[in-house]
């Protein structure tokens, strides 16, 4: 049976996820990945998985009900709100076009991106009151963000997982129900359970790769702190290697997200002849090279402080959201 692949405007791809929920075979659906850091991957989930993913959610969040797409529907976490409203018995709000729903008890996931914009709205802080539940993912989240939310009111559960792995399966740290967590070589997140995909659509190497004996290696390093969570440090290629020593880029972008003038910051490595890589900070608001470093050198090791800094009037997004680190590299070799 062919699978089918999530593509369409948000109306489209919920009829065609209700009907794909009820038919009685056994074909997949195929979901893209955002191609953050290369050519996107055709990611194979089952009904299986996809349903698991569900009620493991539902059980940890202790309800369930209507949610509110506010993400491209042909994304997981876009998909999974989809599902998660129509498995509940709700057609899901369409927010571009309904706006946020009257009433409590509802659900939305967002990224860290739109939280931030949502938090400064005080309509849409008072609307994101009323919500049962924010779940957070798709990106660092930084303990800044949580704190502003938490302040207005709002109850956030940080998520962590992806495609492969049929949207979020770790909040707050904590696995899902059935799902497994354990950390490999240089701390690589490795995770097993029945949220699990099937493979990659027409890569049987790829997916031999990353399918190892009933777990999905990531490409992502964590650790696993005493109280038994995971906390996700980035990606493996986010630790920078800059003249002989490790950078552990996410850190350094959450500190200069601290200061008071930055809106937005992103780290990255850059290729680079005399340092191997170098330390490039993409940072939105009036914030000098020089004070960005101090800033960044005033909480941790000097060699951690950029060494370039490119300011944006706006972070470079993919259409899910996530930072577009292809344009964010470009950017860094066209100021130089």
């Amino acid at each position: 049976m062919e699978p089918w692949t999530v593509r369409g405007g948000p109306a489209e791809v919920v009829e065609r996820t209700r009907r794909w929920l009820s038919a009685d075979d056994d074909a997949p659906l195929v979901v893209e990945t955002s191609g953050s850091t290369g050519t996107p991957k055709r990611v194979l989930l089952s009904r299986a998985a996809v349903r698991s993913s569900v009620q493991a959610s539902a059980a940890r969040l202790g309800a369930s009900g209507p949610w509110v797409l506010t993400l491209p529907p042909t994304y997981v976490a876009g998909l999974q709100v989809i599902v998660r409203s129509l498995v509940a018995g709700h057609p899901p709000a369409l927010h571009d076009r309904d706006g946020w729903p009257a009433g409590e008890g509802w659900f939305v996931s967002l990224v860290p991106t739109q939280l931030t914009r949502l938090l400064a709205s005080s309509p849409d802080v008072a609307a994101l009151r009323r919500a049962h539940t924010v779940l957070l993912g798709g990106g660092p989240i930084g303990a800044s963000l949580r704190g502003r939310a938490a302040e207005a009111g709002v109850r956030v559960v940080a998520t962590y997982g992806s495609a492969e792995t049929a949207g979020g399966c770790v909040y707050d740290g904590l696995p899902l129900d059935g799902v497994a967590v354990a950390l490999g070589e240089g701390g690589r997140i490795r995770i097993a359970g029945p949220t699990l995909f099937s493979g990659y659509d027409g890569q049987p190497d790829l997916t031999a790769e990353v399918l190892v004996d009933g777990w999905f290696l990531t490409s992502d390093a964590g650790r696993i702190d005493e109280d038994g969570r995971l906390a996700v440090i980035g990606r493996v290629d986010d630790v920078i290697v800059t003249g002989g020593l490790n950078v552990p880029g996410p850190a350094v972008a959450e500190r200069l997200r601290q200061h008071p003038d930055v809106v937005a910051a992103e780290v990255l490595g850059v290729p680079d002849v005399e340092w191997g890589n170098r330390v490039v900070a993409f940072v939105v608001g009036p914030v000098g090279p020089d004070e960005a470093r101090a800033w960044v050198a005033d909480a941790h090791p000097r060699a951690w402080a950029p060494r370039q800094l490119v300011r944006l009037d706006a972070i470079p997004l993919l259409a899910n959201g996530k930072p577009d680190r292809q344009a964010l590299l470009r950017l860094a070799e066209a100021a130089r």
